[in-house]
């Protein structure tokens, strides 16, 4: 899982017995995530993956994160997030079974399917990081408060040009479009489909309001919002000096909640837009903080917001191939 599938990743080869890992800098969100928060998370999803697949081969992995010094809070460069080597010898991770069968499924859930809390309860089990804390609900009052600021929250993003543009460019409609880059959100059913063979779907200006395309793109947040069965958060102690290697840790523990939601039949979407860091969420960013964590991001900060239920399998998100990321 990474933000947008923009896959933003550089993994370096050519030291040897060692894989560095680069943000791919050619593949940012500086619009909706210009503290690049959500870029380093999705660091830290590779990196367990990573994990996971050597110990599958006997090799227990050892992870130095920022080898060269920790970015700037609001900055990424080319130093490294992280050197991984390993030894023989490693435990098979249970999650392996899962890597493959995972994906992030932004449909519209099952609303008769309750989720039950001995789930949420089962997910907090899935990662030790200590400084990586876990929340989550099912109640009922709880729930159609966080799902009303799903939808404010989404509502901001989609009205403000610069940062819905930022979303358009990446939308991929149709099997032809998501088939070509194999990044980007795909989009695949029939109406917005159809409306895109007949050249509605304008790349490079905002939906007008009352439009067919703003009225599918409003509708597609309104249903996630309005059909999420609970709630699963992630958030870190606000530390200076330390705010990349939280955000890594973070992309690590998510990685290995959505592994375990996995093997429990449990759909995980995050909802990124209140957690964005953009002048004009501030308002519902700082709300949602109120809700979860019941601090300020100065005292600690949410790195991940998800919705979670229930619906039929879907297909998976199209990833680029192994040549576009590593350097050998």
């Amino acid at each position: 899982p990474n933000s947008h599938n923009l896959q933003p990743w550089i993994v370096d080869l050519r030291e040897p017995d060692s894989i560095t890992l680069h943000v791919d800098r050619t593949r940012l969100l500086p619009m909706t995530d210009p503290w690049f928060r959500q870029i380093v998370v999705s660091q830290g999803t590779f990196i367990e993956s990573l994990a996971i697949a050597l110990r599958e081969r006997g090799m227990e992995p050892s992870v130095q994160l920022f080898p060269q010094g920790e970015f700037a809070p609001r900055a990424v460069d080319d130093r490294p997030v992280a050197r991984i080597t390993w030894r023989e010898g490693a435990t098979k991770d249970p999650l392996f079974a899962q890597l493959l069968q995972r994906h992030t499924a932004k449909v519209d859930y099952d609303t008769t399917r309750p989720v039950a809390l001995s789930t949420l309860e089962a997910l907090a089990t899935s990662y030790s990081d200590e400084r990586v804390r876990y929340g989550g609900t099912v109640e009922a009052q709880r729930i159609e408060v966080l799902r009303k600021l799903c939808m404010d929250s989404a509502r901001v993003e989609l009205l403000t040009p610069r940062t819905v543009m930022e979303s358009v460019k990446l939308t991929r409609v149709g099997p032809k479009e998501i088939a070509q880059p194999r990044d980007g959100t795909s989009i695949n059913p029939p109406a917005p489909r159809n409306a895109a063979m007949v050249g509605p779907f304008d790349r490079e200006n905002p939906p007008a309001e009352g439009s067919t395309a703003y009225k599918q793109m409003m509708g597609r947040f309104e249903g996630h919002s309005r059909t999420a069965m609970g709630f699963v958060w992630l958030s870190t102690p606000t530390a200076p000096g330390a705010t990349r290697s939280a955000e890594v840790a973070s992309g690590r523990a998510y990685m290995r909640l959505q592994l375990k939601a996995t093997e429990l039949g449990l759909q995980v979407h995050p909802m990124s837009q209140a957690p964005q860091e953009f002048d004009e969420m501030k308002p519902h960013y700082d709300e949602m903080h109120r809700l979860l964590v019941g601090k300020p991001a100065s005292e600690e900060t949410v790195q991940m917001f998800c919705r979670v239920g229930y619906c039929a399998p879907q297909q998976h998100t199209p990833r680029r191939g192994v040549e576009a990321i590593v350097r050998a």
